[in-house]
């Protein structure tokens, strides 16, 4: 499996990757809910399925997001393809910080925490790019529009 890992983090390099990829979530959703967060992100990143609460309907809203591990936290990141907003999950995470995340199946009740310290950010965001360099062309390609960073903190 690394070989498919390390061969889409290579394609994630290229500007046109971006509408590629982005055509492809509809299809993300159906697998990562179907396998229950098992496979999520076609198997290129390690991904989970969060479960917000829509801030406008009170409705559960699932992602399938890929995360980074930080201690104990799964950090994620809202870029929206690059698009100028940023995605609905985030404004979701703003009105109610708790979540449930599934991982591998497992579903984990977690706090959401948005990275605001310009260290901690830059950090962090060194490390996801590292991981997968397409979310440094979302960057680009938003206008420069600041890149919300979340810690989702397990709790019981």
């Amino acid at each position: 499996m690394r070989w498919w890992r390390t061969f889409w983090r290579w394609m994630s390099g290229f500007r046109w990757f971006t509408p590629f990829a982005r055509a492809a979530v509809p299809v993300d959703r159906l697998v990562s809910r179907v396998t229950r967060g098992r496979v999520v992100a076609l198997g290129m990143l390690p991904s989970l399925l969060i479960t917000t609460t829509g801030r406008k309907t009170g409705l559960a809203r699932q992602n399938p997001l890929s995360y980074l591990r930080d201690g104990d936290a799964y950090v994620v990141v809202g870029t929206n393809w690059g698009q100028g907003r940023p995605p609905a999950w985030v404004f979701n995470l703003l009105a109610t910080p708790v979540a449930t995340v599934t991982v591998r199946g497992a579903d984990l009740a977690v706090r959401a925490e948005e990275v605001t310290g310009p260290a901690d950010h830059d950090r962090l965001w060194r490390a996801i790019v590292a991981r997968w360099p397409s979310y440094q062309v979302y960057l680009e390609t938003s206008g420069g529009r600041p890149v919300r960073i979340f810690r989702l903190v397990p709790f019981s």
